[in-house]
């Protein structure tokens, strides 16, 4: 550590926090943990921060993210008087509206091919979480003429599209690892000059700008299955900037249906029940059903979260109901990002009821949404899905039944790129620990399948 005179800033916002020196290292290392890396950050670590030593490495960007999560503001490391390393300034990199989103866009690409770490690193944002709450106004256009002259139409929409929709099954078959270098070389050098190209309609432009922050969504999917969650959010955000100005019905919504379940997913609420009424708003009246029923779902999933049980089961019967109410409809291109709607339905009604305590009726769901997808297609999903089944079962006590259940998910596993499939492994290696000295076979031969699949057997 670099010492210098006492941090006065630093004192000042931790003051204003309230937070004790150790309960500010625990949130520290707790930041640390969701980007992959293991602090043993103590209380003497943050008053020798006070007294003006440096923390080394990225610590300076996880205690900036402590202290925004804690004092509700964006924070970064030169807020709180800090050296930052060279790429500080770029820290809130994809954390802001009302740009223009390809502005945002190209440098986080370029980022992102060079392997630069500060961005793969980066923490969640309960401030930026709340961003499109107080977006909501339509974006004017911002379209600008290609250098080319080219004017695009329909088709070169339809390319895009089938060409997203490749990377997507792509994704879904080989793990979010596979083919992210590819997808960002195609939305810079393809899909963001047609973005700023002239159009032949305004239609055109507009479904172009979805097909685009369809695209940027998957970009945000691969890094959350990567478990980079900064990076996921920032380009949720900007999948969000694109969605809103495409103008498209409940597209903006249901980046924010998105952000919601990962607010869920890392708990952290402060912002998913808004995200998720805002989002569902947007939409109601608006697309299909079998749309509606994916907003409505998550609604349900946020509402069971706040302690709202009676109001979270009414709303996911509801989005079930949607289901069958009008099946031929056409499905918006933005709302496939998972499949077959009924497949997430399931998913995320069994959330809930995992969320409120009834492990059976949970189970029941994620085999429904297991068998809801095309297992060749959707390996990695289907996979997970019968884990939180096996996890039900062996929450149930069926540890016979969980068994099994996992054995079909390791069966999909195979040839998946994916930080949570492997984390899925891991977890249930560690839950079978305490079933080992029983002797049950089931339990030896699933650790030693888990076993050799972690390691690459």
């Amino acid at each position: 550590m670099t010492t210098r005179m006492p941090n006065i800033q630093l004192s000042a916002l931790v003051a204003e926090s309230g937070l004790t020196y150790e309960a500010l290292a625990k949130a520290v290392c707790a930041v640390a943990a969701e980007c992959g890396t293991h602090l043993r950050t103590n209380k003497s670590n943050v008053e020798h921060w006070l007294s003006g030593s440096v923390p080394r490495g990225d610590t300076p960007r996880y205690l900036a993210v402590a202290l925004s999560r804690r004092l509700g503001c964006l924070l970064t490391p030169a807020d709180l008087g800090l050296l930052s390393p060279p790429e500080a300034e770029n820290d809130t990199i994809g954390l802001s509206l009302g740009s223009d989103p390809m502005d945002v866009l190209l440098p986080m690409w370029r980022y992102e091919l060079d392997r630069r770490r500060f961005l793969t690193a980066s923490a969640y944002s309960v401030a930026a979480a709340a961003l499109p709450l107080s977006h909501l106004q339509d974006i004017a256009s911002r379209t600008q003429a290609a250098r080319t002259g080219h004017i695009v139409g329909m088709a070169e929409v339809a390319a895009v599209r089938d060409m997203i929709h490749a990377f997507s099954e792509m994704d879904e078959r080989h793990g979010g690892q596979h083919g992210r270098s590819a997808l960002v070389t195609y939305l810079r050098d393809d899909v963001a000059s047609l973005c700023r190209a002239r159009f032949r309609t305004d239609e055109a432009r507009r479904q172009m700008l979805s097909a685009a922050g369809r695209g940027v969504h998957l970009l945000g999917w691969k890094s959350y299955d990567a478990g980079q969650q900064g990076l996921a959010q920032r380009y949720y955000l900007q999948s969000y900037a694109l969605a809103a100005e495409s103008g498209l019905r409940g597209h903006d919504g249901f980046v924010m249906r998105t952000m919601a379940m990962q607010g869920l997913k890392l708990h952290r609420p402060e912002h998913c029940l808004g995200l998720a009424e805002t989002g569902l708003y947007r939409a109601k009246g608006r697309v299909d059903a079998q749309t509606e029923a994916l907003f409505r779902v998550v609604h349900a999933h946020t509402l069971a979260k706040s302690g709202k049980r009676r109001a979270a089961l009414a709303e996911a019967e509801h989005a079930r109901t949607l289901l069958t109410a009008a099946p031929g409809d056409e499905v918006p291109f933005w709302a496939l990002a998972w499949g077959p709607p009924a497949a997430s339905v399931y998913s995320r009604t069994a959330k809930v009821h995992e969320t409120l305590g009834d492990h059976r009726a949970a189970a029941e769901q994620y085999a429904l949404a297991a068998t809801a997808r095309p297992a060749d297609t959707y390996a990695r999903i289907v996979a997970l899905d019968l884990v939180a089944g096996a996890e039900m079962h062996l929450k149930r006590g069926s540890i016979e039944q969980a068994c099994a259940t996992w054995h079909r998910a390791i069966d999909h596993m195979d040839g998946v790129r994916s930080v949570r499939t492997r984390k899925a492994v891991s977890r249930m290696r560690g839950d079978l620990a305490r079933f080992r000295s029983r002797g049950l076979r089931c339990v030896a031969e699933l650790d030693e399948r888990g076993r050799d699949l972690l390691s690459g057997v």
